[in-house]
């Protein structure tokens, strides 16, 4: 497969694709680890309103992006608002699902290219037990080649 890596203040992350090669139909699986720094966590999906980690994958005609996939998550007991919520402060993994489409109309739009490119970001506000950072966005890039032939 192909890898990617970034850190930031609150994190660390390595994004991995499948397959650096992908046929129309073929599903390839794109995974991050994410690493939060010490006394760092990030929001988990769960009964709150603070933004999530996520991977926002942009948009394309010839792609289908499937359910993002979260691990178990833990309860986080803020203090000052006496508050628990769902997050992720120990290392943990995203699974996002893509496929390229096979039907005809992404097949003309593919036409004779020899790769595609997929991109977006990693989306999350990080916080700490005294401040929560303002959200961030980590861009991602990958290209994914076309078996000779197709």
């Amino acid at each position: 497969g192909v890898s990617v890596t970034a850190s930031t203040a609150h994190l660390s992350l390595t994004m991995s694709l499948s397959d650096g090669e992908a046929a129309p139909g073929e599903r390839l699986a794109l995974v991050a680890n994410i690493r939060p720094a010490p006394g760092i966590h990030v929001y988990a999906p769960g009964k709150h309103d603070y933004q999530i980690v996520r991977l926002a994958l942009d948009p394309q005609p010839w792609l289908r992006v499937h359910a993002l996939i979260y691990p178990r998550s833990e309860i986080y007991h803020f203090k000052p608002l006496d508050e628990r919520v769902e997050v992720f402060m120990k290392p943990f993994q995203l699974r996002q699902d893509i496929t390229l489409l096979a039907t005809p109309e992404a097949q003309k739009l593919l036409g004779a290219l020899q790769s595609v490119t997929v991109t977006g970001a990693l989306e999350y506000q990080a916080c700490d037990d005294k401040v929560c950072f303002n959200p961030s966005r980590v861009p991602i890039s990958f290209t994914l080649r076309r078996p000779p032939g197709l």
